[in-house]
């Protein structure tokens, strides 16, 4: 399968998780690809993997919650592969895990920093150079914390999270008709580091339909699904990778 052979594609958070498994099946897929993550040797280990592979790959650090990050991410697109045609806004981050009076100022601006601010800021980035291709696809990677279930202590991820709906709408209503689809994807339980240990593990997969939680390779595929021609009607949307937690609430 070669579904995004001559797409040249961003992806955040690409060093780990959800990213890394993305990353790999798009550089399998044909993608040419930019990564993002802040730690640079686990993002390179990851380009030395994709290009053992075959594949095309090249690495830019740096902290998504900064303007310049996504200005070097496009950049680099535009300079070492010709445009843009693909974003994949994964990065974030879990925040503060307590009752939400009790969170601080500075740990809910973080929050946000990292889960919004920055899915404002790539998209800032990225539809111009979709613009100049004639076309795009944007998928930010949500959750079902926040959507269908609210979790205790995880207000704040929650609404950051929550937030990226809002967006995706926005720039839908912006400029879908000049061929730009954003959607969110909404993953369930994952099996990342963010999902702590394994009784934690064990928790998560109860909220869920089919009683256990996702690889993150399952989410890749729904994020393969968004960015690629199969999605090509499908703009503004939700899509729940959750394992039917979402109806089950």
């Amino acid at each position: 399968m070669t579904s995004l052979n001559d797409k040249v594609a961003i992806i955040t958070g690409a060093s780990s998780g959800i990213g890394r498994a993305t990353a790999l099946l798009f550089a399998a897929e044909g993608a040419s690809l930019v990564l993002n993550a802040r730690g640079s040797e686990a993002l390179d280990a990851v380009v030395d993997l994709i290009e053992s592979r075959g594949g095309i790959a090249h690495a830019v650090p740096g902290d998504v919650a900064r303007v310049e990050t996504h200005e070097r991410l496009v950049n680099a697109a535009m300079s070492r592969f010709g445009g843009l045609d693909i974003a994949v806004n994964n990065a974030g981050a879990v925040g503060p895990i307590k009752p939400l009076a009790e969170v601080t100022m500075p740990e809910w601006q973080e929050t946000l920093a990292a889960n919004l601010t920055s899915a404002f800021l790539a998209a800032r980035c990225q539809i111009p150079a979709m613009l100049e291709r004639g076309s795009g696809a944007l998928v930010f990677v949500s959750t079902f914390v926040g959507t269908s279930v609210g979790l205790p202590g995880m207000g704040t991820y929650a609404a950051s999270k929550a937030g990226i709906m809002g967006l995706v709408k926005g720039i839908t209503a912006d400029y879908g008709s000049r061929d730009i689809r954003a959607n969110a994807l909404l993953p369930g339980g994952t099996d990342t580091r963010m999902a702590g240990d394994q009784a934690q593990k064990d928790w998560a997969a109860g909220l869920h339909a089919l009683k256990r939680i996702a690889r993150p390779e399952e989410i890749a595929r729904a994020a393969l699904f968004l960015a690629g021609p199969m999605a090509s009607f499908v703009a503004g949307s939700a899509l729940y990778a959750d394992g039917g937690n979402a109806a089950v609430k």
